[in-house]
Formats: C-alpha cells, sequence, structure tokens
C-alpha cells in the first residue's frame, strides 16, 4: 500500500477564529496573517492504494463549489477544481475512487465531492462509483444541523450521498467496506460523531494496532493544534475538545502512529513526541508523499 498526500483548494481564513482564544501576538508566530487578519489553510485530503483491495480517499477538501460571492467570502484561493487537478497528477481518475472516508461533513472538508460552480447547473457528485463511509451520528447532525453550525453544512450533500445507494454510516471502531485495515476513533468537541480514520500498519505482542497513520482533521488541523490548549473558535466545545485530544494524542504517541493533517499548509505529516513537563509537540515532519509507504 502508498500513501500519496492529495490538494485540495487552498483557503485563506480569520486566524482569531482558527486559535479560539488564543492571542493573536502568540499565534501569529505560528501563522502570519495578511492584511485582513486570514492565514493560510491548507484542504489536504490523503490518498491509499490499494488499502483493504481499494482506493480510498480520505476527505475531498472544500473544492469549487461556491458561487464567486461566497468562495470570496470564505476565502477559497482558487476557481478550479485543484483536488481533481492533484489527483490527475497522482496518476488516479475520479471513477477510479472506490471509497471517499469522510470525518464530517463541513464544506471545508466534504465540499471537494461537488463538481466546481457553473452557472445554472445544481450540485453533483464528481466521484461516481466511490462508496461513501461517514459517521452515523454526524451524519445525523447534518441531516439537522444546530444553528450555530448551520452555515458550516452543504445542505444538499447529505441527499447526494444517500441517492447514490453507496453510503455507509458507521458508529463502532470498523466499517463494513474497509474491514480492520481502518479503524476509527469518534470525538464530539469539534461537531458531534466526528470520525477519525486510523490506517492500520501492524499490531503488537498483544494484538495492538501499531504504526500507521491517522486522519486528525478538525481534532487537530495542523501542528500548532497539537499543543493540548489551542482550540479553534470554531469547535463545538472546547473544554471536551481539549479533553479528547489530549487522550487520542497519548494513545497515539504510545502505539507510535503518525499524524496526518489536513489544515496545515506546509506539514502533511508527523510523529507525535511529548516533554518532560507533559506538553506534545511534532518531529519527523513531512510536507508531502507522493507513493510513500505506510510503514517507511
Amino acid at each position: 500500500m502508498k500513501l500519496w498526500s492529495i490538494d485540495g483548494n487552498a483557503q485563506k481564513l480569520d486566524g482569531g477564529a482558527m486559535f479560539g482564544n488564543a492571542p493573536r501576538a502568540l499565534w501569529s508566530r505560528w501563522a502570519a496573517p495578511d492584511e485582513q487578519g486570514r492565514i493560510d489553510l491548507a484542504c489536504r485530503a490523503l490518498l491509499a492504494s490499494p488499502l483493504a483491495g481499494r482506493t480510498v480517499l480520505f476527505e475531498a477538501g472544500i473544492g469549487a463549489f461556491f458561487e464567486p460571492r461566497l468562495r470570496d467570502r470564505y476565502g477559497v484561493v482558487e476557481d478550479r477544481h485543484v483536488l481533481l487537478d492533484s489527483l490527475a497528477h497522482a496518476g488516479f481518475r475520479p471513477d477510479g475512487i472506490d471509497v471517499v472516508v469522510l470525518s464530517h461533513l463541513h464544506f471545508d472538508h466534504a465540499g471537494g465531492l461537488l463538481a466546481a460552480w457553473k452557472e445554472g447547473a445544481g450540485p453533483s457528485l464528481v466521484f461516481p462509483n466511490a462508496t461513501y463511509v461517514v459517521g452515523r451520528r454526524h451524519f445525523e447532525r447534518a441531516l439537522d444541523p444546530h444553528n450555530r453550525d448551520r452555515a458550516s453544512f452543504i445542505p444538499a450533500l447529505p441527499g447526494l450521498l444517500q441517492s447514490t445507494g453507496r453510503l455507509e454510516l458507521v458508529d463502532s471502531e470498523h466499517s463494513r467496506t474497509l474491514g480492520d485495515a481502518v479503524r476509527f476513533h469518534f470525538s464530539d468537541g469539534h461537531t458531534p460523531g466526528l470520525m477519525l480514520a486510523e490506517i492500520v500498519a501492524a499490531h503488537d505482542a498483544n494484538g495492538h494496532p501499531h504504526g500507521g497513520v491517522v486522519f486528525c482533521a478538525d481534532l487537530i488541523p495542523g501542528r500548532p493544534w497539537v499543543h493540548v490548549p489551542i482550540t479553534m473558535g470554531y469547535d463545538r466545545n472546547a473544554e471536551l475538545l481539549i479533553d479528547e485530544k489530549k487522550a487520542f494524542l497519548d494513545d497515539m504517541l504510545a502505539r507510535d502512529v503518525h499524524l496526518y493533517f489536513t489544515h496545515d499548509p506546509a506539514c502533511a505529516l508527523a510523529r507525535v513526541v511529548k516533554s518532560a513537563d507533559g506538553r506534545f509537540s511534532t518531529t519527523n515532519e513531512v510536507p508531502a508523499l507522493q507513493a510513500r509507504p505506510l510503514a517507511a
């Protein structure tokens, strides 16, 4: 099995929103803001093939589905569908994607499922043969969002996924589609039912998964958020997220699971380390993956 980092459309968002209650004097050392106070963000997907005998895409980024006015509002940089260009560069076509795993359905993680905006055209899916794997509790949230995060969802998307007949809703550690090859972790601090996918590399002498890669989604969007107290203004429950993140990082450290970041513009993959005083950080940082073996 090989891994590719697949860039989607880049985004610029308000740094204060991305760093919650951290002061600008602190977060601007990690991410330099532009004249509007926005920081650069990636919307990076992960491709694994063959995984459980399939070509699997983890997330789809923000895509290019927004009309021009909303594209500008949400800081989407390019007007073309960058995810599809990146897949082609890696040697893959949309009709060759067998499975798409979605941590959640916020538009910056699932918008890339849709074709680029065109005047007068309705939304349509770009992966004609894919099975879509989504956490059950989060899918239910997407069907009936709270007012706090309603604007983060694409209203037509749940129905489009259901209409394919290839939607699998997951509420346990493993899915029917991917079996033991992928282990799921769930989190509620950012959004109810956020689903974090761990690609399992091996098992230790006690039968526990060891090594591998976990897609951190919005539990840990990038390296600055590895520091446990740092959360986003977009998070539903910052205190809960902090507790979840600490337990998650302790687990990944103990089992030597690499972290994969979707929003870090300069780092796709890293290992987590912990200092003597209990602070988490990263090492062995990798900016991009190009047909990288899982065990590398």
